[in-house]
């Protein structure tokens, strides 16, 4: 990107929603994450990794269960979605060295935490969209750490997939220097005027998160660089990506109008056989905001202690 471009996309873009959080955040690096506090005594960990444009609070209904341990990653240059909780500074955090707003960074970023925050044996990485390409870099990026992990990849953005028709049509006449604009002008409209065609058919929760979905990065240069890495990740990524998945599922929703299906499916298939595809009756990119039956339960996690012995 030349630089006359990103400095006029650097203006800052205020946050626009956030959520009562009970718990600890901390930073790490350009992004950071929360540990939500628990009533009961911890049995599972889910680490919950958002999509683009979202935040983490994707996942705060999905995973209610007094006994789980819910860790949500906030990705590179994104609005941390809390009200409450003092931000603290991660004392295991290392540097990163790729780039920020790119799907190797907040990769990075989740790997430390994994490394670090869960405390119980039995782990679940849950990734929507953007989400799940960074779960499949992390995996590419320290294997062995996902052993006995269990892997949920929701409408993920995968190896060779595309976009769908629809949105490519909307970003291909979009220069650098319209974002600011386009943003505004997204941003001033209600979300009626285009949330049916590319969210689905809307319930209170996905009204809620998906409202402002322009509003959750720091900057305009986030949402570039995010698109690009995007596809860039896609293109050039290969299915050597899915030779480290030990446990998990794959989600492909019945529409998808943010994401190609066909490419989505197409790839998930060269997942290896340990792993479920789910073929869901979800009718929008963002399956467990259409129905949580689709997220599998948490009985289902492996247990890295017994597999150690």
């Amino acid at each position: 990107m030349k630089a006359v471009h990103a400095r006029k996309l650097l203006r800052p873009i205020d946050p626009a929603y956030t959520e009562m959080f009970s718990g600890k955040v901390y930073s790490v690096g350009k992004g950071a994450v929360s540990l939500r506090n628990h009533s009961a005594p911890a049995e599972n960990t889910v680490i919950g990794v958002h999509g683009f444009l979202e935040n983490h609070c994707y996942f705060t209904q999905t995973y209610q269960a007094p006994d789980t341990e819910l860790i949500l990653l906030t990705c590179s240059n994104y609005h941390i979605p809390v009200s409450g909780p003092t931000l603290e500074s991660a004392p295991w955090q290392t540097p990163i060295k790729y780039l920020e707003a790119t799907i190797e960074y907040d990769a990075a970023i989740l790997n430390q935490v994994l490394q670090n925050m869960p405390s119980t044996n039995r782990v679940r990485v849950h990734g929507h969209s953007r989400g799940g390409a960074v779960i499949l870099e992390a995996i590419k990026q320290w294997p062995e750490l996902y052993a006995n992990v269990d892997v949920v990849l929701e409408a993920p953005v995968l190896p060779q997939g595309k976009l769908h028709a629809l949105a490519r049509a909307l970003l291909d006449p979009v220069s650098h220097g319209m974002w600011p604009w386009v943003i505004r002008l997204v941003n001033s409209a209600p979300s009626t005027t285009y949330g049916q065609t590319f969210f689905g058919r809307m319930n209170p929760r996905k009204r809620v998160l998906l409202d402002r979905l322009f509003s959750s990065t720091r900057d305009h240069l986030t949402i570039v660089r995010n698109i690009e890495n995007i596809l860039a990740w896609m293109e050039k990524g290969d299915m050597t990506a899915y030779e480290h998945m030990r446990h998990g599922t794959i989600l492909i929703p019945k529409i998808d109008r943010i994401l190609d299906r066909d490419a989505m499916l197409q790839s998930a298939e060269n997942s290896p056989n340990a792993i479920r595809i789910i073929e869901t009756s979800a009718t929008s990119h963002f399956v467990t905001l259409d129905s949580q039956e689709w997220v599998p339960p948490l009985s289902l996690l492996p247990n890295a202690a017994a597999a150690g012995a």
